[in-house]
């Protein structure tokens, strides 16, 4: 009888250990997975300041916040994107690419990191290849800004001479959105570059209508002007350009003719 007495505490103690140890990892997997989400959201703020900082040119602060992001959550693709966009805006071209290849290890198929990274090759002057990656985003119809894509493969193609294809591409962009400042100027551009100076004039009175003037717009408003014979315009916007950014490329390309003509 006390053998059995025994047995029975035995297995009564071994129950109620395996119940302490059920509940022990229980707690456990449940700590790790609130330290997980609470990780996650974090890397999700984080990113979110550092766009902020990006945008007030505020690129330490930025690359620190972006950095503890992805240390907080390594698998959190918009860190890398964001990381390597800033690399990208500050001429650091060897980090930028090596960031998006750490994002394309994660997800290869990503359309707005196909996107991102297609822009910046384009930017390296690697356009077969930065063409492939845009059309992995604008040939995707999930990809919610498709637009954008087709933007920058049209834009991408200008640079390339291929001129038919370009105007194809942003000409899909602007029918889903008419405002987009990157369309709308390479849409100017392609038309300095066709010879039609009053599809130039269109579009860069367009763009000028949603984005403040840049040497780059007021050089295309100049050549379309310039062409059409538009004289008092021609010198208007020659004298703004010269005025407003004298440093710049485009107001060297107009001193010469400022002084032949009498701009200033």
């Amino acid at each position: 009888m006390q053998i059995k007495i025994i047995i029975k505490a035995i297995s009564v103690a071994c129950i109620t250990l395996s119940l302490i140890a059920c509940e022990t990892t229980t707690s456990l997997q449940t700590t790790k997975i609130k330290t997980e989400a609470n990780l996650g959201e974090a890397a999700e703020l984080n990113t979110q300041l550092a766009i902020g900082y990006i945008e007030r040119k505020e690129y330490k602060i930025a690359k620190d916040k972006l950095e503890k992001s992805i240390e907080q959550n390594p698998d959190y693709l918009p860190a890398y994107k964001t990381l390597a966009y800033l690399y990208a805006l500050l001429g650091l071209s060897e980090k930028a690419e090596e960031t998006y290849q750490e994002a394309i290890d994660l997800k290869p198929d990503d359309p707005d990191l196909a996107n991102s990274y297609g822009a910046f090759l384009c930017s390296q002057g690697k356009y077969e290849e930065a063409q492939k990656r845009l059309r992995v985003a604008y040939t995707n119809p999930f990809y919610e800004s498709l637009y954008l894509a087709e933007s920058n493969a049209g834009s991408c193609y200008i640079k390339q001479g291929e001129f038919k294809k370009a105007e194809t591409l942003l000409r899909k962009s602007l029918r889903v959105e008419p405002r987009l400042p990157g369309s709308l100027i390479s849409m100017a551009e392609v038309g300095v570059k066709t010879d039609r100076y009053l599809m130039a004039r269109a579009y860069i009175q367009r763009y000028h209508d949603v984005k403040p003037a840049s040497a780059e717009s007021l050089w295309i408003q100049i050549q379309a002007e310039k062409n059409l014979g538009a004289k008092d315009h021609y010198m208007k916007y020659a004298r703004k350009l010269l005025k407003e950014f004298p440093d710049s490329d485009e107001a060297g390309w107009v001193e010469a003719q400022a002084r032949s003509e009498h701009i200033r």
